[in-house]
């Protein structure tokens, strides 16, 4: 085995060729009128010595490296959200990007940007809470030429592109449904697990909202992933239908309609967050002699593939993420092209509501 790695000009002799031609054929160059039997040669003359492109000069010469690095975030990864990552990868790899992902999930700031600028990307596409103006200066002082930052509807940056989603709508669009249902009281379940909960307390706001506006009880309930947390909550409700009220959980925000006192209990109507609290909480209903949707309607989100399978099958909401990573990848694209920064304000999760049995 040779010490010495082989080089494009090792690869040009051996398929007989000009050095930039295996530097055109390599790199998908476009526009460069090389035949077939050419590129099958010069490839075929990579694979027999091993050759490997270097990523420090294909820097050199192109101006960027083509990297696009997207930190991980400190929250769990579902179905959907790899499924987002994976499609936003290829769109990014049919533009001739290479999209890598960063660990280090508690660094923000400063200390992040020169953390992320040491691998030297042509861009960055990270939550915009991790990103400070001083940040961003130091990532377009190391030549990074388009940072994205991930937030939420309300946030916005003059000195970056931002993408946008908002929470308290996907809030709205369940709430509304279940009043429409008949759902005389109406409940947001918010996780208390870090880098969900911010999001499911805007999500919780937007059912809030809908409460007040439709005049019916509203209440919120901090809850942990668990069958053990979810009986607890059933508990409660137990004991408030007992009361023939509505109730209030501890640690809750709660927004009380008419007395209720000596009247039927109401008919809940819950928006579990997403559809892997949506699963728990009807599994924990069922195994409590609750009935789902007669005792309590529940909605979820996301869409997830078991949402169908559930028995009663769950409605929930779905988002619309079959264009958004093509849509972001070609603004991230124009971005470093044009070097037009800050230009894009993009909302690309739109979302509605998938009515099915649990409501």
């Amino acid at each position: 085995m040779s010490a010495k790695p082989p080089t494009s000009l090792d690869v040009a002799r051996e398929a007989g060729v000009s050095q930039a031609t295996v530097s055109y054929v390599l790199n998908n160059r476009e526009g460069m009128r090389i035949s077939d039997e050419t590129r099958a040669r010069v490839r075929e003359a990579a694979d027999r010595l091993g050759y490997v492109p270097h990523a420090g000069a294909r820097t050199l010469r192109t101006g960027h490296s083509g990297l696009v690095l997207v930190p991980l975030v400190d929250i769990p990864y579902g179905v959907l959200a790899v499924g987002i990552m994976e499609e936003l990868d290829r769109e990014l790899s049919r533009l001739g990007y290479t999209m890598i992902q960063y660990g280090a999930r508690r660094l923000k700031g400063v200390a992040a940007a020169r953390a992320w600028a040491e691998l030297r990307p042509v861009a960055v596409i990270a939550p915009a809470e991790r990103l400070t103006r001083q940040a961003v200066d130091v990532l377009h002082s190391a030549g990074i030429k388009a940072v994205v930052g991930l937030g939420v509807v309300g946030w916005s940056s003059e000195i970056v592109s931002t993408v946008t989603m908002d929470h308290e709508a996907i809030g709205v669009t369940a709430a509304e449904h279940l009043a429409a249902r008949g759902c005389s009281t109406l409940t947001a379940i918010v996780p208390v697990e870090d880098g969900l909960r911010e999001m499911g307390l805007r999500r919780a706001s937007g059912v809030q909202r809908v409460a007040a506006a439709h005049g019916v009880p509203y209440t919120r309930v901090d809850l942990a992933f668990s069958e053990a947390a979810a009986a607890a909550m059933l508990d409660v409700w137990r004991d408030a239908n007992s009361a023939g009220s509505a109730d209030s959980v501890d640690g809750a925000d709660s927004v009380d309609g008419a007395d209720t006192a000596g009247r039927a209990p109401a008919k809940r109507g819950v928006f579990a967050y997403n559809d892997d609290y949506a699963m728990l909480l009807m599994a924990v209903l069922a195994d409590n002699g609750f009935s789902v949707p007669g005792d309590v309607a529940v909605v979820g989100c996301d869409d997830l593939p078991l949402a169908k399978l559930l028995r009663p099958r769950l409605t929930t909401v779905r988002f619309d993420v079959a264009t958004a990573p093509a849509v972001l990848a070609q603004a991230l694209d124009e971005v470093v092209k044009g070097g037009e920064i800050g230009r894009h304000r993009l909302t690309l999760w739109t979302h509605a509501l998938v009515e099915r049995d649990s409501t």
